[in-house]
């Protein structure tokens, strides 16, 4: 079946020699010049006839691989309503990410970031029996959220596109297996997409549930950490990280002793003033967690990773105190703040705060600090939470070897969700014994139009986009270097190549230099181009891999048996 001949004298597309002005990652640049999407307003984008081939052809790869595991597909509203969120308790716990509406009678509608309840409502009303399930259902849709800074083009976008799919089940084992049907139904897919990726482990955050992986595709661009340890398998979201700190014999160590320190209100003051590293002090971090004052105690040489605080104590909102915050408790000294004798202040500590441990820390005093202040004797924790930025060389939990850090963008996620949305809508069946049994869910994300930034972040070089064969707009790209015979012979080709079954992208346009044809041939990065040139005239033309840059002469039988494979 012949394909598609796509000329480029009738492809809508304009490429631009120069990087945008606000573009900062390689996919924002080269997806703008290549003329693959066009920007509307911050983080609003609209794709381009190339750009939603690409697109297309990611979205068959996630179908055909999602229809392979049984899970069927529809299409659900993104518009919805606001009492099944209300529900759940996301319509708040989103924030001010969640694109909130009212319609002309006032009613309270948002824009769909993932589509839990609704999956879930459609399930309660369809399936009543444990006959009707297992189920997994999916969509491939646009979603929104409303991002506070939109930014590395359609990396980071108020709308997107992505593939949102439910398992519901009647038990936890089969919730296992559905979890596991869409981790290797993920695996397939980054494969066919060409994507590099790593498996790590993560937090669920809003989602709720227990069990959850990131699918990561490292690039210089991410904006997600992750860590992986070089002597064994594990890797993890640096938010998913966990130490286990083990209680020390203190008793060796002296009684507090109180230490004159004037004009030391931070710890680099500190560790100067008294000559000591600043993994000897505590550091106590104060914040507000839904407007009660908490204290967060980590080795003064951590930072406090407030995102993996905020995942530990969601709901609830933690936001940093204020100088107003101090005026209203004068017990609590700016800089000077210790845990021992905090009165009405919940006290959380890094699990490297151990009992036994012995610190130097704030006398809650001005210009005073104490010496030999041992966790489990001066004071108590509350609740040990890891909460420390991590760093590299941070021992593995599995093994000890010392972590690398590294960057990737988050292109999948799957969650087990457990019961917390059929416990919200009540959704039961019943059972095999006639009495009703509890639903159990899982969530799994992909970001479609995420991926085809990923893809152009991992695989573009100096001359522009290179993609995979699966994704990329065309098999192949004829140009003809612009003498009558030479598109004469480039058309044939193309034309031939269409017989045979290949996609094909055939610049024949008049008064178009082929210094510039090269250029965008290279720019717009379809696998493999053919060059009808000097040779024409013996039917010869020239087959170059777009990857590699390998060049070969063939006649038109050769290159078309050979692209024909």
């Amino acid at each position: 079946m012949a394909a598609q001949v796509q000329r480029m004298s009738r492809l809508m597309v304009k490429t631009l020699r120069d990087d945008p002005a606000d573009a900062e990652t390689l996919s924002h640049k080269l997806l703008v010049r290549a003329g693959y999407v066009r920007r509307n307003a911050a983080g609003i984008w609209s794709w381009l006839p190339l750009g939603k081939r690409v697109l297309e052809n990611v979205t068959r790869v996630v179908r055909e691989e999602m229809d392979a595991i049984g899970a069927q597909e529809v299409l659900l509203p993104a518009v919805l309503p606001k009492e099944p969120y209300e529900a759940t308790g996301r319509w708040e716990e989103y924030g001010a990410e969640l694109f909130r509406l009212k319609d002309r009678k006032g009613a309270d509608y948002l824009l769909g970031p993932t589509h839990e309840e609704i999956f879930t409502q459609i399930v309660k009303d369809q399936c009543t029996s444990y006959k009707d399930l297992p189920v997994i259902l999916y969509q491939i849709q646009t979603k929104f959220r409303d991002e506070a800074r939109p930014r590395s083009g359609i990396l980071r976008g108020r709308e997107f596109q992505m593939k949102d799919s439910y398992s519901f089940d009647t038990s936890d084992e089969g919730l296992a297996e559905a979890y596991a049907l869409h981790r290797e139904a993920y695996i397939k897919i980054f494969e066919r997409l060409g994507l590099d990726h790593r498996i790590v482990s993560a937090v669920s955050g809003a989602m709720g549930g227990s069990a959850s992986e990131e699918f990561l595709a490292p690039a210089a661009a991410g904006e997600d950490t992750f860590v992986y340890c070089p002597s064994c398998d594990y890797a993890a979201n640096t938010e998913a990280v966990t130490f286990v700190g083990e209680p020390v014999d203190g008793a060796a160590h002296g009684l507090v002793e109180e230490l004159d320190t004037p004009d030391t209100p931070t710890i680099e003051a500190l560790a100067q003033h008294l000559g000591v590293p600043a993994s000897a002090t505590l550091k106590n971090l104060l914040v507000k967690v839904d407007g009660e004052i908490v204290a967060v105690g980590v080795p003064g040489d951590r930072e406090v990773d407030l995102g993996k605080l905020s995942d530990h104590l969601a709901p609830a909102e933690v936001e940093l105190v204020t100088a107003e915050d101090f005026t209203d408790r004068p017990d609590l000294v700016r800089g000077y703040v210790g845990p021992q004798g905090l009165e009405k202040v919940r006290y959380i500590a890094d699990p490297r705060v151990a009992p036994g441990t012995a610190w130097i820390t704030g006398a809650n005093k001005p210009d005073k600090h104490a010496r030999n202040v041992v966790a489990g004797r001066d004071f108590e924790v509350d609740e040990y939470l890891d909460v420390v930025v991590v760093e590299d060389g941070d021992p593995c939990p599995k093994c000890g070897t010392g972590l690398k850090l590294d960057r990737a963008i988050e292109i999948g996620h799957i969650f087990q969700l457990g019961r917390k949305y059929a416990d919200a809508f009540q959704l039961d069946v019943l059972g095999q014994n006639g009495k009703p049994v509890r639903v159990t869910m899982g969530s799994y994300g992909i970001g479609v139009s995420r991926a085809v930034a990923a893809l152009a972040e991992q695989t573009a070089d100096e001359q522009g986009l290179c993609w995979p064969r699966e994704i990329a707009p065309a098999d192949v790209h004829v140009v003809a270097a612009g003498k009558a015979l030479q598109t004469e012979l480039a058309l044939d080709v193309a034309d031939q190549l269409s017989a045979a079954g290949l996609r094909v992208l055939v610049d024949e346009r008049a008064g178009v230099s082929p210094g510039v044809k090269f250029t965008d041939a290279e720019l717009i990065g379809v696998p493999k181009i053919v060059v009808a040139g000097r040779r024409a005239a013996e039917g010869v033309v020239e087959l170059k891999d777009r990857r590699t840059g390998e060049r070969e002469e063939l006649t038109v039988a050769e290159a078309v048996s050979r692209l024909r494979g």
